[in-house]
């Protein structure tokens, strides 16, 4: 079965949707998508900090952006996927913040499939594709947590077509082999 395209709209309103992507589909993402790293991750689930954002039905992207402030406001350079797995320890508390959609690099450890089955998907954002991801995001809408420092504070940004991302855990419980089959 050859994999499918898919538009998804963030934060997702209608969870039915998420069911409708298998392992290998390919999705584009329209909407509020918040960048969040180890320090983020770190602040609101090993501190216990009030996330700063409404993370229900959300999207996060494992991130760090380069950015520059120009006219007062803030510039999107370049923003491109951080490696997940230093973040899949919190993948619960994720989860049970809402978090419906994660994109990122490298996967979400062995748990994801279990831990997200009817509940959320995991998105991989193919490596070297910052520059393409960066001419989809439309403006940066904000920004918490500055104080972390550029990259690990979270941006939240407004994005249109923002992919290709390959589905890689699905909301049914699969996760994308890399291996040869056959």
């Amino acid at each position: 079965m050859s994999p499918s395209e898919h538009r998804l709209t963030v934060p997702v309103r209608d969870p039915d949707r998420l069911l409708e992507l298998k392992v290998g589909d390919v999705v584009y993402l329209n909407g509020t998508l918040i960048t969040a790293r180890d320090k983020a991750h770190q602040r609101m689930f090993d501190e216990g900090r009030e996330p700063p954002v409404d993370l229900d039905r959300a999207a996060i992207f494992h991130a760090g952006p380069v950015v520059r402030k120009r006219d007062g406001d803030y510039e999107l350079v370049v923003v491109g996927p951080t490696t997940s797995t230093r973040m899949a320890k919190y993948l619960e508390d994720v989860l049970e913040a809402g978090v419906r959609v994660i994109v990122g690099k490298g996967g979400m450890g062995p748990e994801a499939p279990k831990l997200m089955k009817g509940r959320a998907v995991y998105l991989t954002a193919p490596g070297g594709c910052a520059a393409l991801l960066s001419e989809r995001v439309e403006r940066i809408r904000d920004v918490c947590w500055r104080d972390l420092g550029v990259p690990e504070a979270m941006w939240i940004l407004e994005v249109r077509e923002f992919g290709p991302l390959i589905v890689t855990v699905d909301a049914h419980g699969n996760e994308l082999s890399w291996k040869e089959t056959g």
